[in-house]
């Protein structure tokens, strides 16, 4: 009788989302992910991934694997701070299981050499996707755009050729760009909108996001905006619209459908050209070999528009090859995968 596959869970802990997955024998089981703003609430953090545990089907015995870049949260003072308190809720919360850290070179750690070692394990979720995307795709560009950053990571002979570890390494080389499909607050995208008379400057008081303009355009469905909205209200079309004429200081009787559908699209077009940017840089590093971008995240629409912009010429969706749950969870998806393996051999 043969041998049933290992099963092993995976975790992509962050400060705004928390994922999870459980995968055996190279697929994906289950993949779930949770809106949690860890600083607003840390004591809950622990109950929170007890919980996912038990939802996403996780059996005693099984191996966890866990990523993260909750470190960055404001709730923490240091890197460190927040690795060692992500551990610990780890640690609370599956006080049985075998856990491990995914690092950003690739090595599994334990929950006491990962605390020693901070800066191995903090943010290395992007490394977990791309070892896993790389199986498929030897030579691509994965491009995943998530709810707060973008990743634009190198893939090249089947090995991740990424020139930045660290994030402040991967600010610099094109790799992180710090846009999203949701939580980023449009006059950090646009410093000017059209209006019909022109262009008009935008108001730095956070009263949009670019959730607003992509639940506008249709991009993003009312379950997508997954955070709070900047004014409180429902995260429905219309209020999308009013919070997007607040952008240039005005309200829905001073603007009409068509000039909010333009400022929409200003604020679109302005990420994807950022993002377009990113990854002609590090395309440009790799001269030849970067003809396709695997896209994916819940802003794979964006990562989708800026590879066209940027002249790559083929484009995969990772959400065709797996499922949307997958897809919008793929870090989580990455380390259930690779430890499963790992555990089997």
């Amino acid at each position: 009788m043969q041998t049933p596959p290992t099963a092993a869970v995976g975790w992509d802990i962050g400060g705004v989302n928390t994922k999870v997955a459980r995968a055996a024998g190279g697929r994906v089981l289950a993949a779930l992910s949770r809106p949690f703003e860890l600083q607003r609430d840390l004591g809950a953090l622990t109950p929170l991934l007890a919980r996912l545990a038990r939802e996403v089907g996780a059996r005693a015995g099984e191996p966890h694997g866990v990523t993260m870049t909750a470190e960055l949260s404001q709730a923490f003072r240091t890197k460190r701070e927040g690795v060692r308190f992500v551990l610990d809720a780890v640690a609370g919360a599956l006080p049985d299981a075998t856990v491990r850290v995914f690092a950003v070179d690739g090595r599994w750690l334990t929950l006491d050499e990962a605390a020693r070692q901070p800066l191995a394990v903090a943010a290395s979720n992007w490394s977990a996707s791309a070892q896993l995307v790389a199986r498929a795709h030897p030579d691509c560009l994965l491009v995943d755009v998530g709810t707060t950053t973008a990743d634009v990571i190198p893939i090249v002979g089947g090995r991740v050729a990424a020139v930045g570890r660290t994030d402040p390494e991967r600010l610099q080389s094109g790799e992180l760009v710090y846009t999203g499909a949701l939580r980023t607050p449009v006059e950090a995208i646009a410093h000017a909108v059209p209006l019909p008379g022109g262009p008009a400057g935008v108001s730095a008081e956070a009263f949009a996001l670019a959730g607003d303009a992509h639940l506008w355009l249709g991009a993003l469905a009312p379950d997508d905006y997954t955070v709070p909205t900047p004014d409180g209200r429902p995260a429905a079309r219309d209020f999308a619209g009013e919070r997007l004429a607040r952008v240039v200081c005005a309200d829905r009787e001073m603007l009409d459908d068509a000039a909010i559908t333009a400022i929409a699209r200003h604020v679109a077009d302005a990420q994807a050209l950022a993002i377009a940017d990113a990854i002609g840089r590090v395309r440009a590093r790799h001269p030849g070999r970067l003809d396709t971008a695997v896209v994916t995240g819940l802003g794979a629409f964006l990562a989708a528009a800026a590879a066209g912009r940027a002249g790559v010429p083929r484009i995969l969706r990772l959400a065709d090859e797996h499922d949307d749950a997958v897809a919008r969870s793929t870090p989580a998806a990455a380390v259930a995968v690779l430890l499963g393996e790992r555990e089997e051999g």
